[in-house]
């Protein structure tokens, strides 16, 4: 068994808390060092309370599902000899009631752009077969309840 470790660090700094007008700005620590600003989103908690140019849960969510749905589509091209130059994806997140009634990101759309060496890219049905193996292998899909569509983009560079 994997563990995985943050560290979530926030301070009042001689706010007033029981207002509710405390910061929402916090710190993520993850291990080699790496610190993140990061806040509760503005759309959920105004500003000065939160933080926009912070990472927030929401966005880090989105970002784990389509950066695990990235490395995961990475390893396969890369193993059946498809030569991938470059991966953009504009992932989208959708908060509305679930079915409880409860606010939740139910849906998360990923719309990656792969641009593969035009001599060494796959056809339209083996890339989308990549895509679908790459989505049944990431494994932060499986850990989440929110539906998980993929609008990928085929593109090879010009030579």
């Amino acid at each position: 068994m994997n563990h995985y470790k943050a560290i979530i660090l926030w301070k009042r700094d001689n706010e007033t808390f029981t207002d509710i007008k405390y910061s929402r700005k916090h710190r993520w620590q993850f291990d080699g060092g790496l610190e993140i600003p990061a806040s509760t989103s503005p759309q959920e908690v105004a500003i000065p309370q939160s933080d926009p140019s912070a990472v927030d849960p929401e966005e880090a969510f989105v970002a784990s599902i389509s950066s695990c749905h990235m490395l995961w589509f990475l390893s396969i091209a890369a193993s059946q000899g498809f030569l991938v130059d470059d991966y953009k994806d504009e992932a989208v997140g959708l908060m509305e009631k679930n079915v409880e009634g409860n606010k939740a990101i139910t849906q998360v759309i990923l719309h990656p752009t792969v641009i593969f060496d035009p001599n060494m890219a796959p056809n339209q049905q083996k890339f989308d077969k990549l895509h679908e193996q790459a989505h049944n292998m990431c494994f932060i899909a499986h850990s989440v309840s929110s539906k998980i569509t993929v609008k990928a983009t085929l593109t090879s560079n010009s030579l």
